[in-house]
């Protein structure tokens, strides 16, 4: 007797030819889903109040640059106390551990070409976009149903936007209204990233 097919395979298997043509097929909502994140993280990061919040100011400024130059820190990434795995032995640096203060500084080489930053964030997105599109191309046929393809797009949006920086979040210690934001954030783009599949997904 013919064995049943597996529970999770609803559809017959069409193949890699077909996952790419499907994909090629999807290019509009890659496309729409790319362009409304780009617009909706410019509103949040650029004329909402929310992220504003989260930077604060140095006090005394310009001594505070007058220090790093003089010290001639050259850009990139610290953290202090700095230590490496001999250290953690050592009662100086044991005593400078527990005394504080601890964190991490970021210095850039240069100012930030925003332009630059604006386009490589949309091709990011796009990015996202095109690997959502090939796991619904897999998980769905054309005509699937609207609230299907937003499920499924959508879920793998979410994950995309939100769950690959919680890692960071903890070891870094963002702040919890950071987080909070972070993850709304991502889940915006993720609910928007759904509509724009399931709108523009081919019929059958």
């Amino acid at each position: 007797l013919p064995m049943p097919p597996p529970p999770w395979r609803v559809a017959p298997y069409r193949g890699r030819e077909s996952e790419m043509e499907m994909l090629a097929q999807l290019w509009l909502p890659i496309l729409v889903a790319a362009v409304l994140v780009f617009v909706a993280g410019f509103l949040s990061w650029m004329l909402l109040p929310f992220h504003k919040k989260e930077w604060k100011k140095l006090p005394d400024e310009d001594a505070f640059f007058a220090d790093l130059k003089n010290r001639g820190i050259v850009p990139g990434r610290y953290m202090f106390p700095s230590y490496a795995g001999e250290d953690c032995k050592d009662p100086a640096f044991l005593e400078r551990w527990k005394r504080g203060p601890h964190g991490t500084l970021t210095l850039w080489a240069k100012a930030p070409n925003m332009v630059r930053n604006l386009a490589l964030s949309f091709v990011f997105y796009l990015v996202v976009g095109v690997f959502v599109a090939y796991l619904a191309g897999i998980a769905l046929d054309p005509g699937a149903e609207y609230l299907k393809v937003f499920q499924v797009t959508g879920v793998a949006a979410i994950l995309a936007y939100v769950f690959g920086q919680i890692p960071y979040m903890i070891w870094f210690q963002r702040s919890f209204g950071g987080f909070v934001l972070a993850v709304f954030d991502g889940v915006v783009y993720g609910l928007l990233t759904a509509g724009a599949f399931a709108g523009f997904w081919p019929a059958a």
